[in-house]
């Protein structure tokens, strides 16, 4: 059964495009991952499911309610974990988890309960009473968990839930995601990090300036590349280094994108000498190579031509520039 069903969403801010057309389903009790850098379309698309937008065009349904015609039944099905902080510092850990509760009509009793149950899960019973201006970023993180499974929702939203965090908490923090997928909780989660999305997720789905670019499972994307990624950065004009390259039976992919040659083969340790060869027939000055086994990062190259590491350092510098611009005002 479908709990999540987008079909062609597209959210526009005035000339700019946040979300193109963008379509996919997510089964029932299914961990569903947005992989991608930030400004790629993840957080607008989560905040349209949890009925925060209005979509421009196209329709979704969230646990079976229309996400613009129905809004207080998707509310009352979804949990949400933002990416930025949304606890209240001031109180204490028990008291945010009752305010939530609260607010969604839940009797003293049943509350009372459910927040024990609920710290209990992700290991902040000893922290109930302490104010959340104490918790560090990880507590925090947990606290937020706990707070969106408060009204056991049918679908939760993880909007990139380890981001900031050291390695040891963000472990800690997908068993916490695995133990509620265990008890039939589905997850859509989004995230920039290529593990996290490996080791957490059912089916990927990798969001490259507002459209979806890949959909399946981490291990089917892995597959698709068909053995080892070798990466080139090249001058831009490889023109024929890369038609010999596609003439090789050995090679099974090319793929150009601006000065970067991705191409896939087996055993690519072994093919590098032949690479040089054809590039020195051809006139093509290779400036660094890359061997990497089939990963996440390598699908996402492969279908974007960047790193991700790379498209948000060029994100920074754009924003770097349009605050400039504004300064000069």
């Amino acid at each position: 059964m479908e709990s999540i069903i987008v079909e062609n969403i597209t959210k526009k801010f005035g000339k700019f495009t946040a979300v193109y057309g963008i379509s996919f389903n997510v089964e029932e009790g299914e961990l569903f991952g947005l992989l991608g850098p930030n400004g790629a379309g993840k957080t607008t698309t989560i905040n349209i499911l949890s009925t925060l937008l209005e979509p421009t065009s196209g329709k979704a349904k969230v646990a079976g309610f229309d996400v613009a015609e129905e809004r207080d039944n998707v509310r009352k099905s979804i949990g949400v974990v933002f990416q930025e902080p949304a606890l209240d510092s001031e109180l204490t850990g028990e008291e945010n988890l009752e305010f939530h509760a609260m607010m969604y009509g839940m009797s003293k009793e049943h509350r009372t309960d459910k927040i024990k149950e609920v710290l209990g899960m992700v290991e902040l019973s000893d922290k109930a009473k302490v104010i959340v201006n104490n918790y560090s970023g990880g507590m925090k993180r947990r606290l937020e968990i706990a707070r969106g499974l408060m009204h056991m929702p049918k679908v939760l939203f993880l909007d990139e839930p380890t981001l900031g965090l050291d390695a040891q908490t963000r472990r800690r923090i997908w068993d916490y995601i695995r133990q509620l997928k265990r008890i039939g909780v589905t997850i859509i989660l989004t995230t920039h990090y290529m593990d996290e999305a490996d080791s957490l997720c059912d089916r990927v789905g990798i969001i490259d300036k507002g459209r979806i670019v890949a959909l399946d499972t981490p291990e089917n994307l892995k597959n698709m590349l068909g053995g080892d990624a070798i990466s080139l950065e090249v001058c831009k004009e490889c023109t024929k280094f890369v038609k010999d390259l596609e003439k090789e039976k050995w090679v099974k992919t090319v793929k150009k994108h601006d000065g970067t040659v991705t191409l896939t083969t087996d055993l690519g340790e072994k093919k590098i000498p032949e690479i040089f060869k054809i590039a020195q027939k051809t006139n093509t000055d290779i400036e660094s190579i890359r061997l990497n086994k089939p990963s996440l990062e390598n699908v996402y190259l492969h279908f974007t031509g960047k790193t991700i590491r790379e498209q948000e350092a060029g994100q920074a510098e754009k924003n770097m520039a349009i605050m400039s611009r504004r300064m000069m005002r």
